[in-house]
C-alpha cells in the first residue's frame, strides 16, 4: 500500500493563515495599483510596502488595513534598509510587533514569510545553514539530492528574504555562520565543492530581545552587517488600545468566537493598568507604583481581553465584564508570586481602589484572589 502525502491545508481552515493567505486580496489590489519602481525580486515597490504596513485606501476603493500602528518613518526605513545589501535587525522589548511586522514585511515584499528559521538555544547551525538526509547520504554519498537546505539558503537561491525570530536566543558559534551569506551573499557547501549565491531580492530580517541582552549578543563583526530599527512601545494610550482593538477583532474572527460587544471601557481599562505598571507612574503623573517582573506588553493585553471574550461567550452573558478579565490581568502581573503579588496588591489597593468608577474592576479582582 502507497501511503500519500496529505493535502495542504486551505488558508480558510488553518487556525492562523500566514500573512500573505489572510491578505492576499490586500496585496494584489496593492500590485495592480502600484506603477512605482520596484528593486529587483520584490513583488510591491518600497512605497507599496510601507502603504500595505500602514494602512490606505486605494483609488479603487480598496481598504488596506494597518498592520502596524507607529511612527511611518520606522516603517520606511525598515523598508528602505531591506532595499540596500545590508540586513535588517527589529530590536524592542517583547510586545513591541516585531515578529508581526517582520511577517508582514516579508509577505509584501516576497511574497512569502514562510522562510523562517526561529530561534532559541538549541538551533543548529544546520538551520542557518543546510543539513542532510541522512538515509540518502548513507546510502548515495553526499549529493545536491540528499543535502537539506535551510530556510536561509532556500532564500538565497530563490531571491526571496528570510526571517530569523529571537537571533540573540541563537548560540553565538551558530550566529556567526550569518556572516558569509551577509557579507559575501555566498554560502559554501565544502561537501558538494559548491555555493549557493544569493539571487537578487534576497536579504534577511531578524527579530531581537532587549530583554536577551547578555545572553548571547551579537558579534561586532555579525552587527556590523545589519541596521538596527528599534520599535518602541504604543506611544499613546489610544495607540496601543487601538492596536489591542484591532488584533482582538482579528483573533476573535479566526478563532471563530462568538461575538461579543467590543467591550472598549474594559480594553481601555486593561491598556491603562498595563501602562501604569509598565512606566512605574500613573496616567496623570501623580501616584508613584511600583514594576512588576513581566513586560506587561501589548501582546499580553491582546491576550487578555481575547481571553475575557471567550469567558464572556461560553460562561458568561455575552458582554465582555469585569470578571472577565480579572483573572487574565492577574495572571499578566503575577510573574513571579513572591515580589509581583506584592506589587499587584499595592497597585489594586492605592490605585485600582481609588479610582472613579473602577470600583467594579476592584471587586472583580479581589474576588479573583479568592477563588
Amino acid at each position: 500500500m502507497t501511503a500519500t502525502a496529505p493535502a495542504p491545508t486551505p488558508a480558510a481552515e488553518a487556525l492562523r493563515p500566514h500573512a500573505e493567505q489572510s491578505h492576499a486580496a490586500e496585496l494584489a489590489a496593492l500590485a495592480a495599483a502600484d506603477d512605482r519602481p520596484r528593486p529587483p525580486g520584490w513583488k510591491l515597490s518600497p512605497w507599496a510596502v510601507t502603504e500595505y504596513i500602514q494602512g490606505t485606501t486605494l483609488p479603487d476603493g480598496t481598504e488596506i488595513t494597518p498592520k502596524y500602528i507607529g511612527a511611518r518613518s520606522v516603517v520606511e526605513v525598515a523598508v528602505a534598509t531591506l532595499a540596500t545589501d545590508r540586513a535588517l535587525l527589529l530590536l524592542g522589548v517583547p510586545g513591541t510587533a516585531k515578529t508581526w511586522l517582520s511577517e508582514h514585511l516579508a509577505a509584501a515584499i516576497s511574497g512569502d514569510s514562510t522562510l523562517l528559521v526561529q530561534g532559541t538555544a538549541g538551533t543548529a547551525e544546520e538551520a542557518i545553514r543546510y543539513g542532510w538526509n541522512y538515509a540518502r547520504l548513507l546510502a548515495e554519498g553526499p549529493s545536491e539530492a540528499a543535502m537539506v537546505p535551510s530556510p536561509v539558503m532556500t532564500a538565497m537561491a530563490d531571491g526571496r528574504l528570510a526571517r530569523v525570530e529571537e537571533l540573540t536566543r541563537i548560540p553565538s558559534d551558530v550566529q556567526d555562520a550569518l556572516i558569509t551569506v551577509l557579507s559575501e551573499k555566498t554560502l559554501p557547501v565544502p561537501e558538494l565543492a559548491m555555493e549557493v549565491q544569493a539571487q537578487r531580492g534576497f536579504n534577511i530580517i531578524a527579530t531581537a530581545n532587549d530583554r536577551d541582552r547578555g545572553v548571547n549578543d551579537l558579534s561586532s563583526a555579525l552587527r556590523r552587517r545589519f541596521n538596527t530599527v528599534v520599535l518602541p512601545v504604543p506611544q499613546t494610550a489610544d495607540d496601543e488600545v487601538d492596536i489591542v482593538t484591532r488584533r482582538v477583532a482579528q483573533l476573535g474572527s479566526s478563532l471563530e468566537l462568538p461575538e461579543v460587544p467590543t467591550g472598549l471601557a474594559e480594553i481601555r481599562r486593561i491598556v491603562t493598568v498595563f501602562r501604569e505598571l509598565r512606566s512605574g507612574t500613573t496616567e496623570d503623573g501623580r501616584t508613584k507604583v511600583k514594576s512588576p517582573s513581566g513586560t506587561l506588553s501589548t501582546a499580553e493585553a491582546i491576550s487578555v481581553v481575547t481571553n475575557g471574550i471567550a469567558l464572556a461567550a461560553y460562561f458568561g452573558d455575552g458582554t465582555l465584564r469585569p470578571f472577565d478579565v480579572a483573572a487574565g490581568i492577574r495572571g499578566a502581573v503575577v510573574q513571579d508570586p513572591v515580589s509581583d503579588e506584592v506589587v499587584w496588591r499595592e497597585y489594586l489597593e492605592t490605585v485600582v481602589r481609588e479610582r472613579d468608577g473602577w470600583d467594579d474592576l476592584y471587586r472583580a479582582c479581589r474576588e479573583t484572589e479568592r477563588r
